[in-house]
C-alpha cells in the first residue's frame, strides 16, 4: 500500500467513530454505548441532583408510549437539579439504522445511553435487586430517595414523583 493510501486509511479510520454518532439534521449526537460497567456510575451519583434513570426500547411498545412523558419531565424540570437519562436496550447494531432515527423522529432531547451488555442476568439484579427485566422500567433516586418501578409511567405520576422530592 502506497504512503497516500495507507495516509487515506488511517485519516477514514478516524473519522468513522465521528460519523457513527452524527444525527442527521441537528448536529452531533452522542448515543454513548457501554456496557454494564460504563452505565454503573449513572445509577450511583451521589450529589444534590434527582435522577430518572428510565429503561426502554424502540421495540417495546409501552415504553414508546411513555416516552413523551419523559421527554416532558426533562423539560419541564431543565432548571432544576433533575436529570433524565433514557437508557436503551436495542442492538447495539441497529444504533445507525433504528435507535438513531427513531430518536430525530420522536424528537428526543433527554441524554440517551446504548446499553451494549449481553450479560444481563448478571446485571439486571445489580440496578434493582427485585427487578424480573421486563421494561420498561425506570429508578429515581436522589435526595435520600431510591425507587425501582416496573412499570408504564404518565407525566402525572412522574410530575409527582419529582415535585415531591424538589419540596423535600
Amino acid at each position: 500500500m502506497n504512503p497516500i493510501h495507507r495516509f487515506m486509511l488511517f485519516f477514514s479510520l478516524l473519522l468513522f467513530p465521528i460519523s457513527l454518532f452524527a444525527e442527521k439534521g441537528s448536529g452531533e449526537e452522542n448515543v454513548k454505548v457501554v456496557d454494564f460497567a460504563g452505565l454503573e456510575p449513572y445509577l450511583k451519583k451521589s450529589n444534590d441532583t434527582i435522577y430518572v434513570v428510565n429503561f426502554w426500547a424502540t421495540w417495546c411498545a409501552p415504553c414508546i408510549k411513555e416516552i413523551p412523558y419523559f421527554e416532558q419531565l426533562g423539560a419541564a424540570y431543565q432548571k432544576d437539579k433533575v436529570k433524565v437519562l433514557m437508557v436503551s436496550l436495542d442492538m447495539a447494531n441497529q444504533l445507525q439504522s433504528r435507535l438513531i432515527p427513531f430518536m430525530e423522529k420522536e424528537k428526543m432531547r433527554n441524554e440517551v445511553i446504548l446499553l451494549d451488555d449481553p450479560r444481563s442476568n448478571r446485571w439486571i439484579p445489580l440496578v434493582d435487586e427485585n427487578w424480573s427485566g421486563v421494561i420498561p422500567a425506570t429508578l429515581v433516586y436522589g435526595k435520600g430517595f431510591r425507587e425501582f418501578y416496573q412499570k408504564e409511567f404518565t407525566f402525572e405520576e412522574l410530575d409527582e414523583i419529582i415535585s415531591s422530592l424538589l419540596s423535600n
